[in-house]
């Protein structure tokens, strides 16, 4: 959607200048793999519920007020730091971010009360808050114009993160204690970051130099752009507050109704959780190909059907239809996230910041809110209900069309 205005014929888009300097594979794969490493960590304090659940004696409120407490640090902070970083970029706080993580994670293996769990889950959502808006921040950067491809390749290693956390979890972690073997993952990714942190500040003064020198990007109507937003912070909630249901509740679900142990109820927690890693990387090339508002239309709404059946089914279709919702919905975040990005250009930090941080407070005010259900109605009430919540994507077509807008320009 860029165009030149008042400027000579001869001034390069922001995008195109992007294109020359090309994509920056190898800083993609490793931002990837940081945000592997960080929602690895960030998906065993959602695995290990079942433990802490009976080793400090929790209700279903309690473990959503865990999450809770994590995700509003995350949600909180984050649109702070990222309208701070777009002024003021700090490369190396993606490893200071993920110091806090290893510090929380030390302190969830030794905590003695629930109070201290409570502060063990905060700290690491202050490491997240850090890391996800200035590592968006590198994807782009790094994408060399192709928006979209970047925030998958970023995106899927956060969500493989999130599947194997589990995963591991049930290999690993059968005390407390042994949380702090996840620490090590934590200290791999600080040496990380800290390589990725001093690429990007080599990179600060060329990127700014290209800047001055692109065309200014045509904006659409501040009506429009505040509309949009809300509609996409409307899907976000849709989204994220059904992935509360099956990111803190499914094995829950599973071991209830089915029957399940704890350790094969976090191997379908993996299985949903490795779909929704598959489905990521499809989201962002595609809506750079077709329109990500197309992309956001079928990942929402296109899910609906699978989420009213699965409250019906046995186990086997309870697997089939979790993984095929996974896939699904999971290609929806890297769309909304770039789309939201090209609404409000030159904002990447607070773009990403306010999406991330709206998507991890939603996560977990779900967490809470179904987690009062389930103690009052049952976690199959949960189900039943949140079944509905994919539905809110018929919003989408409140949604202007960048394709067109671009084209016409």
């Amino acid at each position: 959607m860029s165009t030149t205005v008042n400027q000579a014929p001869q001034a390069p888009s922001a995008a195109a200048a992007q294109r020359e300097e090309g994509t920056r594979f190898r800083v993609l794969y490793a931002i990837s793999f940081a945000h592997f490493l960080n929602d690895m960590i960030q998906s065993l304090i959602l695995a290990i519920y079942p433990m802490l659940k009976g080793g400090f004696n929790l209700s279903f409120t309690q473990i959503g007020l865990l999450t809770l407490t994590y995700q509003i640090t995350a949600s909180l902070l984050q649109p702070i730091v990222g309208l701070y970083t777009d002024k003021h970029p700090k490369p190396h706080s993606l490893a200071i971010g993920m110091g806090f993580t290893l510090g929380g994670l030390l302190l969830l293996s030794v905590a003695p009360t629930y109070g201290v769990l409570l502060v063990a889950a905060a700290l690491v959502g202050t490491g997240s808050s850090i890391f996800h808006p200035e590592s968006s921040r590198v994807a782009r950067m790094a994408s060399g114009g192709q928006h979209g491809l970047a925030q998958s390749i970023f995106q899927v290693g956060g969500n493989g993160g999130s599947a194997m956390g589990p995963l591991l979890a049930a290999w690993i972690v059968h005390t407390q204690g042994s949380v702090a073997w996840f620490s090590l993952a934590a200290i791999l990714a600080i040496a990380v970051l800290w390589q990725i942190g001093g690429w990007y500040g080599r990179h600060l003064a060329e990127r700014a130099a290209k800047k001055k020198a692109a065309a200014p990007v045509a904006k659409l109507p501040t009506s429009t752009v505040v509309r949009a937003i809300a509609v996409l912070l409307m899907l976000i909630f849709s989204k994220y507050f059904y992935m509360a249901s099956l990111n803190t509740y499914y094995t829950f679900y599973l071991m209830e109704k089915f029957g399940l142990p704890r350790q094969t109820s976090q191997i379908y927690l993996f299985l949903f959780l490795f779909a929704v890693a598959l489905g990521t990387i499809l989201g962002g090339p595609i809506g750079d190909r077709i329109g990500r508002k197309r992309v956001i239309w079928a990942s929402i709404l296109g899910v609906a059907p699978f989420t009213l059946m699965l409250p019906h089914a046995n186990l086997f279709w309870t697997a089939v239809l979790t993984v095929i919702i996974g896939f699904i919905l999971a290609s929806a975040f890297s769309a909304i996230l770039v789309f939201a990005q090209e609404l409000i250009p030159g904002k990447v930090g607070m773009v990403s910041g306010l999406f991330f941080g709206f998507a991890f407070g939603m996560g977990g005010i779900g967490a809470a809110v179904l987690g009062g259900l389930a103690d009052a109605h049952g976690i199959q009430t949960v189900y039943a209900l949140c079944a509905y919540l994919p539905l809110l994507g018929l919003l989408a077509v409140f949604l202007p069309d960048l394709r067109e807008r671009a084209r016409a320009a």
